[in-house]
C-alpha cells in the first residue's frame, strides 16, 4: 500500500502541574478538515510550529524550521500500546503527523516527502524524548525506555509549503544516498555517541546543530 497520512494533529496550549514551568501542547489531537503547512522560521523569531493552528510553549527547544513538523509511524504507535497495555491515540507521542506504511523512524536524513498535492517536507533529524514527554506519558522511567527502543520519528522542515489533510498519499520524491537515517542520528546523540561521527556522513543535509554536535562529540541529556 502507499504511505498515507492518516491524520494531522494539533496542539493547544495548557498549563502543567508546576505552574513555574512553560506550558505545553505535546497534547495532540487529529484536525477534521485541511491544515496550513508554513515554514515558521527560526527557533528564538519564528512562529514555532510549522502547522497552523498548533502551538508551542518552548520556543527555546522546540519548532523553528528545523524542527516545523514532527511525524510518527502509526505501526509503532501500535508496538509501544501493545507494551504498555493501553490504546495510543493518533497524536499521543505529540506527533503532527501520524503515517502509515512508512516507515518514519528509518527515514534518511534529507529525504523529502510530498504530502498531497502540494507540500514538501524534508527529513531533518530525530525528536529528542524532554520531560513534557515523560509528563504526558505518566510512564516510569519513560524517557529511558523510549531511548533504548532507538525508535524515534522525525522531525522535518517544510520546502514547499501548502495544505494537508488525513487520507493524503505521501509519496517518497528524494532520498539520499548517504544513508544515514533519523535513528542512526537519535541513537548518536544519546546513547551510541562513539557513532556521532558517522553522522557527517550526511553531509549538507545535516543540520548545523546537529553536525556540531557530532564534531564535538556532544550528546543530549535525557534528565
Amino acid at each position: 500500500m502507499s504511505p498515507t497520512l492518516l491524520t494531522v494533529n494539533l496542539g493547544r496550549l495548557t498549563a502543567r502541574t508546576n505552574p513555574k514551568l512553560l506550558p505545553t501542547a505535546i497534547d495532540k489531537h487529529p484536525h477534521d478538515g485541511t491544515v496550513e503547512v508554513r515554514d515558521p522560521g527560526s527557533r528564538a523569531h519564528g512562529l514555532g510550529s510549522g502547522l497552523v493552528g498548533d502551538e508551542i510553549g518552548d520556543h527555546r527547544h522546540h519548532g523553528g524550521d528545523g524542527q516545523a513538523v514532527y511525524a510518527f509511524a502509526r505501526e509503532e504507535l501500535d508496538e509501544w500500546g501493545r507494551l504498555l497495555g493501553r490504546e495510543l491515540p493518533n497524536g499521543m507521542f505529540g506527533e503532527n503527523l501520524t503515517t502509515r506504511d512508512l516507515v518514519v523512524s528509518d527515514a534518511v536524513i534529507g529525504e523529502r516527502w510530498r504530502v498531497g498535492p502540494e507540500v514538501v517536507l524534508q527529513v531533518s533529524g530525530p525528536r529528542i524524548p524532554c520531560g513534557r514527554f515523560r509528563e504526558h506519558m505518566a510512564v516510569k522511567g519513560w524517557l529511558k525506555t523510549f531511548t533504548r527502543a532507538g525508535r524515534s520519528g522525525a522531525y522535518l522542515s517544510v520546502v514547499t509549503p501548502g495544505t494537508i489533510r488525513a487520507d493524503d498519499e505521501i509519496v517518497v520524491v528524494h532520498r539520499p544516498d548517504h544513508h544515514v537515517t533519523a535513528s542512526d542520528a537519535f541513537r548518536a546523540l544519546t546513547l551510541e555517541p562513539g557513532t556521532l561521527p558517522q553522522l557527517l556522513a550526511a553531509g549538507d543535509d545535516l543540520p548545523p546543530e546537529l553536525a556540531e554536535m557530532a564534531r564535538a562529540g556532544q550528546t543530549y541529556s535525557l534528565s
